[in-house]
């Protein structure tokens, strides 16, 4: 790679830079393989796009960071040449880089309080996020840091997801011992069962995962806390718990009709798909129903994980069915823009009202019935209701239920005395801190289903807390 660049630009003339675009497969190409989709910036796109930071005084990006990654700081680096810098800059930051770089929505976060966005196109952080991740994996030694003082203390983390990673990262880098627990048998939780590989390849993960290994933490896998070890058995053995086992209980639409052959939740089609790696059956042993035509109910970014899965799989239709407008859709929105282009068709403002099959219970259409929008819900979209003598049967043969998860019983129902809220998520304080004393919790279990960021923004921020109760043993709450 040549990191030779010229004297950074003054900032009239940065201004006049516009905003670099990411080089990608061509959609035609890419529906019909599991490649990652995009395929990065090289070095002098990167240092182009990187001398559009103006570097603010007060760069409100950085506020909008879940982790609080000093944005201008490895930008920066970036700009001069430094990569070793940027790459220790960002590392020090983020647990997680190449992976956030990838699956962050940034347009809602960093990238929304960028200056340069309120007259043009914001900065694009993670395109470079990325870029400055990637040279760091293929650089390791660049990166090493120096072995901290082990503090003696023991800390058990239950889940490897991206809260639970970057929670255990966090501490490790404190000196106390880390063990993670893992009910699958690999590690990485969503960032591996959930999220495609084309949108985030494995071997990213198992080299981040690797990086944090090296760095001493432990994971055990095949182990299920409610059921290998409850709770209180943990915290008999550690100095401090923090559980971050997601929330990966499926939620489905309660139609009839749902119990049908060819139904999926997303959970599990994706799960056959990515960690079982159904896609290529029969030599990985795990099959998955490769409809025709498949319907995926739900606007998030798990539905278009699943309906672009489907496209990828061969599905001659593979088509979103969602109740409100594409505006309103919670889905990134490159990952929207990504499945049009690869022919996924939406139905939109459509609400199932039952799956409907044949005499062998074999799925052979939805009933829908089409919506019109109403009046703002409580989340501030406007509610959609039902148009009177609009059903009418879209035809499939494989629905996949992409419309949320929740708490699963599984951990709780073994610790009674933990609290838990209505949903069935464990209560915390901000800082983590459940009512048990050295028991803390974070990420999906505690929120409920949200981003990845959002979840390694707990884990960073819970870390820091269980290391002053470490430090300093009190009571919780």
């Amino acid at each position: 790679m040549n990191t030779t660049n010229p004297a950074p630009l003054p900032p009239r003339e940065r201004m006049k830079i516009a905003r670099q675009a990411m080089p990608a497969q061509d959609p035609d190409i890419r529906n019909a393989n599991f490649g990652e989709v995009n395929t990065g910036f090289d070095f002098q796109l990167a240092l182009l796009e990187a001398q559009r930071c103006i570097q603010c005084k007060e760069p409100k990006c950085v506020s909008g960071c879940p982790v609080m990654v000093n944005i201008p700081r490895f930008l920066n680096f970036l700009v001069e040449g430094d990569m070793a810098s940027a790459a220790k800059s960002l590392l020090n930051d983020n647990a997680l880089p190449a992976v956030t770089g990838r699956v962050c929505p940034q347009e809602n976060q960093c990238e929304a309080r960028c200056v340069r966005g309120i007259k043009g196109m914001p900065v694009a952080v993670g395109y470079l996020e990325r870029f400055v991740a990637d040279w760091a994996r293929q650089h390791p030694d660049a990166v090493v840091q120096p072995p901290p003082a082990s503090t003696g203390k023991r800390v058990a983390v239950v889940g490897s997801g991206p809260c639970g990673l970057t929670a255990a990262g966090e501490l490790a880098r404190r000196g106390h011992q880390v063990t993670i627990y893992e009910a699958l048998h690999k590690p990485g939780g969503v960032l591996v069962y959930g999220i495609p590989e084309f949108r985030l390849p494995k071997a990213i993960v198992d080299q981040e995962v690797d990086r944090l290994r090296a760095a001493g933490v432990q994971i055990e896998c095949n182990v299920i806390i409610g059921r290998t070890y409850t709770i209180p058995e943990l915290r008999e053995s550690f100095d401090a718990v923090f559980i971050a086992n997601g929330a990966g209980l499926p939620v489905f639409m309660n139609v009839p009709g749902e119990n049908l052959k060819g139904v999926y939740s997303a959970n599990e089609y994706l799960t056959r798909v990515n960690l079982m790696e159904a896609y290529n059956f029969p030599e990985s042993g795990t099959p998955v129903l490769s409809g025709q035509r498949v319907a995926v109910v739900g606007g998030g970014n798990v539905a278009m994980d699943a309906v672009r899965t489907a496209k990828r799989l061969g599905a001659e239709k593979a088509m979103i069915v969602y109740r409100r407008t594409k505006e309103e859709m919670p889905a990134r929105l490159e990952e929207v823009h990504h499945a049009e282009e690869e022919g996924v068709e939406f139905e939109l403002l459509v609400a199932p009202t039952e799956v409907v099959g044949d005499e062998n219970r074999w799925v052979s259409g939805l009933r829908c019935v089409r919506m019109r929008s109403g009046e703002p819900d409580a989340s501030g979209r406007r509610r959609p209701e039902p148009v009177p003598g609009s059903e009418f049967v879209l035809e499939c043969d494989t629905v996949i239920v992409a419309i949320g998860t929740k708490a699963n019983p599984l951990l709780t129902a073994t610790c009674p005395e933990l609290n838990l809220n209505k949903w069935g998520n464990i209560e915390a304080g901000e800082n983590g801190a459940t009512n048990l004393p050295g028991v803390y919790a974070g990420g999906d279990i505690v929120r409920g289903a949200a981003t990845v960021i959002l979840a390694m923004g707990d884990g960073k921020r819970t870390a820091q807390a269980i290391h002053d109760y470490l430090q300093n043993p009190q009571p919780a709450m």
